[in-house]
């Protein structure tokens, strides 16, 4: 072929071409959708423990490529401890069209779950979705709700007064402080791990903070020498006057939240947060590629930390065992 008419025919198609891509639609051209994902949290997002928890979220989502502003963008609903909050904050991130819910505790999926059948929702910190109505099970979750579970069973409260009676031998009369929204399961695993070890519960509850330094007062006229603290949302939210009231009647306690030891409080065991939020952003991953809510089997924890605060022991005057010192896989001095 002649040189000058090959290098014309190249020219042609190459204009050719330039103006067929001119011409495409942006959207063929697009090929990283952005995705919108709706936060739904008690706790804001900043405070120190929750920032946490959140890097470990979002460390396992770039590590699946997902990075923030780039193929995702996230849109943080907190309710500040005011629960009651839930529902108008979940309402509004389903008006916002986002494509996935992340909905923290029991009661942001709940509120999460009435505001939309539709949209995915993953869970962090739910405990007992199965009994909570949440999921129809924990292999075939069935709707749009799936995600890490919280808590493997209720049987867990009676590890928490095993440990209790461990670091407090004389252990004997418990008071058990709860929020009206506190599973009635794990109550009443309680008063069936108290019969075992022999200890008398005084069972306490509350509807907001401001019932608790009642609460913590009667404690007191019940000559109560422990506490147990259930897990709920509420008791994750306002943590440190909870440790803060403990310490002031000098009342040893356990929690189920790391949270609260790091608020002053002594003692706590609980499946291991970061881990969770971590195993979280799988799902959410697989679900951003295609996968169904229902067919992903809900994971259950299987790595649990027991930390103590020394510094708690020494302000109420507990010496805790030995024994019970070498089980902890931390401990604040």
């Amino acid at each position: 072929m002649n040189p000058k008419l090959f290098w014309l025919i190249t020219a042609i198609l190459l204009v050719s071409l330039h103006r067929a891509e001119a011409q495409e639609p942006s959207s063929t051209r697009q090929t990283a959708k952005l995705y919108r994902i709706g936060v739904l949290t008690n706790v804001r997002a900043t405070n120190p423990e929750a920032s946490r928890l959140w890097s470990a979220f979002r460390q396992g989502l770039s590590e699946r490529g997902w990075i923030e502003g780039r193929n995702i963008i996230t849109e943080y609903r907190q309710a500040e401890g005011q629960l009651e909050r839930f529902p108008s904050l979940a309402a509004e991130l389903v008006r916002l069209k986002v494509d996935l819910i992340v909905a923290v505790s029991s009661l942001g999926v709940q509120a999460a779950k009435q505001a939309t059948s539709q949209i995915p929702i993953v869970m962090i910190y739910a405990a007992d979705p199965v009994g909570g109505n949440l999921v129809s099970s924990l292999a075939r979750p069935g709707a749009n709700v799936t995600g890490p579970t919280f808590i493997v069973s209720p049987e867990i409260v009676g590890k928490y007064l095993e440990l209790l009676k461990e670091a407090v031998p004389k252990l004997s009369n418990v008071a058990v402080l709860f929020h009206e929204d506190t599973r009635p399961t794990f109550l009443s695993e309680a008063q069936a791990a108290a019969t075992v070890l022999t200890i008398k519960l005084h069972p306490f509850e509350v509807r907001s903070s401001n019932d608790l330094e009642s609460a913590f007062a009667a404690m007191v006229r019940e000559r109560a020498n422990g506490l147990l603290v259930l897990p709920s949302p509420f008791a994750f939210a306002h943590a440190a006057q909870i440790a803060d009231l403990a310490a002031q009647k000098r009342l040893p306690a356990i929690y189920g939240f790391i949270q609260s030891v790091e608020a002053g409080g002594l003692m706590a065991y609980e499946a291991s947060a970061p881990e969770m939020f971590w195993r979280a952003a799988t799902y959410v991953d697989k679900i951003l590629k295609g996968a169904k809510p229902a067919d992903l089997p809900i994971e259950q924890p299987t790595k649990f930390e027991f930390v103590i605060n020394l510094k708690a022991a020494k302000h109420i005057g507990l010496a805790i065992p030995p024994n019970v010192l070498a089980r902890a896989d931390k401990v604040i001095k």
